[in-house]
């Protein structure tokens, strides 16, 4: 790991048993609340994809929107929110997910994503890969293009990125292990 990296790793608060027990909540309002750690990891993500013509930013509720939108200024991107079922005014495409226990339902405005735009995902946490998959698939049903996705941390242990193969996923903090 670069010292980059381990810079910002060590300003994330880990929170244990939450939400329940046996979970190592990795709390990024740590990184956010340090003005250099949130430069930092912006800067990170902008200048990986300074050169990749991004037309937008496609982030997906909440905490991704943070980071997100920082980046797509940056970028001169426009940014798109994905956000859960009935919570966007226009009219939108709805995507279903599995998640451990049951479904969940994300949604983004039909009009978000014109046909050949190239999209950044992103979102502040890989961990099984459902959430960012179905938002993938939202943004490819509009006829965007995925350019890659982008993450400030990623559960190496959890495997989402094995559900992710045919994209470029970057991500900034690896944790192996719970």
């Amino acid at each position: 790991m670069n010292t980059e990296r381990r810079t910002l790793a060590s300003v994330i608060r880990t929170v244990p048993d939450f939400p329940k027990k046996g979970i190592m909540f990795r709390d990024i309002t740590t990184l956010l609340k340090d003005p250099e750690a949130f430069r930092e990891a912006v800067d990170i993500f902008c200048s990986r994809y300074a050169d990749q013509r991004i037309d937008k930013i496609v982030c997906v509720e909440s905490r991704g929107f943070i980071l997100g939108a920082a980046i797509a200024l940056r970028l001169n991107a426009g940014f798109v929110p994905i956000r859960k079922k009935g919570k966007l005014p226009a009219a939108t495409l709805r995507q279903e997910y599995a998640l451990e226990y049951g479904t969940d339902v994300i949604e983004i405005h039909q009009d978000a994503v014109s046909p050949g735009e190239r999209v950044l995902m992103h979102d502040d946490l890989l961990a099984t890969g459902g959430t960012i998959s179905a938002a993938c698939k939202l943004v490819e049903n509009l006829g965007g293009t995925i350019a890659g996705l982008s993450f400030l941390i990623e559960l190496n242990f959890l495997k989402g990125r094995a559900k992710l193969g045919a994209y470029d996923v970057f991500s900034i903090i690896q944790y192996d292990a719970e």
